[in-house]
């Protein structure tokens, strides 16, 4: 089967990039291997909160409404932050207000689940795209003139452009023989739901503890979705507590901020690491989402970084010439160009404050409580984080 573009990996990115690209010109096939469904509240047939949320930026909330599912989402289960409350593991603290940056939101909190449902849903009614799920790859040949992907059940799919969104260990990226670095935190990042008693005011909470980072993120009503970047042994520690003692222990962790906790979405956990791509673009290949990199969730812009991953690919395809091939390596090049700079700077940025706040003795544990404080004094340099945040 021929195709101008072959996708691989039906996550936030991969699908995200073929609903960007539904009003193209481009055939497109997209290659999963389950369709995706939001979480059944036990026996009940009512969803269920998912445990994995993300924190969406002002400018991936435009690209998600420019692209069609903004506007389907079901509105009830999206947070908007209006607030975030940061603490030091000194005397440190850091404010940001969306009231005072004169914006309506810094963010939006939503349902990994909730998102890619939305986008499936976009995709498979989408003209020029075939979905190829249940499949999973088996060869990948990058030949001068075309890509050919062979999947597990034999059927080959060649195109001029194949696309890796399969992940962090992603296949695609492996079998084009690009090799990346990973640098494992030692952490495991651990997430639940809980009932709040008190309310949280669309307002995000985030300490800096001498046992790992914990966030609190708004979740519609009394809810919240906790992170907790914990050392592995105590991961595993919380992973295996009782629905109470969890609770317990997460409400002590936030200080009691939002009283008493009820857990109403069991814990999970995963492993905590950066990878950098030494490149994002070969002939007839490009990378995006977790494919091209990985940062530590403490800044929350996982996603916000392959959804513009996505939005530059997008543009730099529809903006090519007619007669341009989208999988030569110049028109590739100028895509992997775009995105150099933002991915180098908040990896390297989330990578020195997770070391600076791992720290446990010394003058850094002081320095670093001031510089949250004279930050939090400064509201020219408040506003300029606060930008650089909304627009990415």
């Amino acid at each position: 089967m021929d195709f101008d573009i072959v996708i691989v990996g039906g996550g936030l990115a991969g699908l995200a990039l073929a609903a960007a690209l539904r009003r193209s010109a481009f055939s497109i096939a997209l290659v999963e291997g389950a369709a995706p469904r939001l979480p059944n509240s036990g026996n009940s047939p009512h969803a269920a909160l998912d445990s994995r949320v993300y924190a969406i930026s002002p400018a991936n909330a435009q690209f998600l409404a420019e692209i069609g599912i903004w506007s389907h989402m079901d509105a009830s289960r999206i947070a908007p932050v209006r607030a975030m409350q940061i603490f030091g593991d000194g005397q440190g603290r850091l404010d940001f207000s969306a009231y005072d940056s004169g914006v309506p939101e810094l963010a939006w909190i939503i349902e990994s689940a909730v998102m890619q449902h939305e986008l499936w849903e976009m995709v498979k009614r989408q003209d020029k795209l075939t979905l190829c799920c249940p499949a999973a790859p088996a060869a990948l040949d990058l030949a001068e003139d075309a890509a050919t992907l062979t999947l597990t059940d034999g059927r080959r799919l060649r195109a001029r452009l194949v696309v890796a969104a399969d992940g962090a260990d992603s296949w695609t990226r492996s079998a084009a023989g690009i090799e990346v670095a990973f640098k494992p935190y030692g952490q495991l990042g651990v997430v639940a739901n809980f009932a709040v008693e008190k309310p949280h005011g669309n307002t995000a909470f985030q300490w800096f503890r001498p046992d790992g980072i914990v966030a609190w993120l708004p979740l519609p009503g009394q809810q919240m979705s906790m992170v907790w970047s914990a050392p592995t042994a105590l991961g595993e520690e919380l992973l295996g507590l009782s629905a109470g003692a969890l609770c317990a222990r997460v409400a002590e962790a936030g200080g009691h901020v939002l009283g008493e906790l009820r857990l109403v979405t069991p814990a999970a956990a995963f492993p905590l690491r950066l990878m950098r791509a030494p490149r994002t673009a070969l002939p007839r290949l490009a990378l995006v989402g977790d494919a091209a990199h990985t940062v530590h969730p403490l800044s929350g812009h996982g996603i916000n970084l392959g959804f513009q991953d996505v939005r530059v690919l997008a543009q730099t395809l529809l903006d090519a010439v007619p007669q341009q091939d989208c999988g030569d390596l110049p028109l590739l090049r100028r895509f992997e160009r775009a995105r150099k700079e933002e991915i180098f700077v908040l990896q390297t940025a989330t990578d020195h404050l997770q070391r600076l706040f791992n720290v446990r003795r010394g003058p850094l544990v002081g320095l670093r409580n001031l510089g949250l404080n004279l930050t939090n004094r400064l509201p020219v340099v408040k506003d300029v984080l606060v930008r650089y945040a909304l627009a990415s």
